[in-house]
C-alpha cells in the first residue's frame, strides 16, 4: 500500500477550515476527516473540562485512524489534535500530558495555516472573535515548534480555495508552475 500523505487544514476560529476541507476532499476526490470536536461540544450539556478535552484528543485520533483507510492517496484532515493543545492552554492554562507526548508521534506532511482575513460569523462553539490575531500568532509558534511544514493560505471567496489547491499541488509537484 502506498503512503496516504496527511494535509490538515488549521487555524484560529472561523477561518473556513470545514469547508476548505470539503472543498479539498471533493477537488482530490478523497475524503475529509472532520473535526471530531464540533459533535462533541455539541453534545456537551456543560462547559467543557479537562477531561473533555482529553476525550477530544483520543475521539479524532480514532476518527482519523478510521477514515484513512478510505482516503484516494491525500487524507484531508479538518483542523488536528493539535487544537486541543491549544484550547487548553487558553482554557485551563496548561495541556493534557498525553497530548504533549504525542504531538510528535503523529505529524502531518503538510499544514495550510488559514488566515484570519475572513469576517467573523457567528457559532455557537466559537469562543473568542477579538481574539483571532492572538492565535494565529499561537498556530504560528506551535507548527514552528513541530517543525511543520506549513504555509498560510489567504484569500476570500474562490481565490482561497485556489490558493490552497496550488499550495498542495507545489507541495505534491515542487516543480509544479502557477
Amino acid at each position: 500500500m502506498n503512503k496516504i500523505l496527511k494535509i490538515a487544514v488549521v487555524g484560529p476560529e472561523s477561518t473556513g477550515k470545514s469547508t476548505m476541507s470539503e472543498y479539498l476532499a471533493a477537488h482530490y476526490n478523497t475524503i475529509a476527516v472532520p473535526e471530531y470536536s464540533r459533535e462533541y461540544c455539541a453534545n456537551l450539556t456543560g462547559d467543557c473540562t479537562f477531561q473533555d478535552e482529553v476525550n477530544m484528543f483520543h475521539g479524532q485520533l480514532a476518527l482519523e485512524k478510521k477514515l484513512l483507510p478510505q482516503a484516494n492517496g491525500i487524507l484531508i484532515c479538518d483542523t488536528t489534535f493539535l487544537t486541543v493543545k491549544i484550547w487548553s492552554e487558553e482554557m485551563f492554562g496548561s495541556a493534557p500530558q498525553e497530548v504533549i507526548d504525542e504531538l510528535p508521534q503523529h505529524p502531518y506532511d503538510f499544514y495550510l495555516l488559514l488566515d484570519i482575513d475572513l469576517p467573523w460569523q457567528d457559532d455557537p462553539l466559537r469562543n473568542f472573535p477579538t481574539k483571532r490575531e492572538y492565535f494565529m500568532n499561537v498556530w504560528h509558534r506551535e507548527l514552528q515548534a513541530l517543525n511543520a511544514n506549513y504555509i498560510v493560505i489567504s484569500g476570500l471567496g474562490q481565490d482561497r480555495y485556489d490558493n490552497a489547491v496550488k499550495a498542495i499541488d507545489k507541495y505534491l509537484n515542487p516543480d509544479f508552475q502557477d
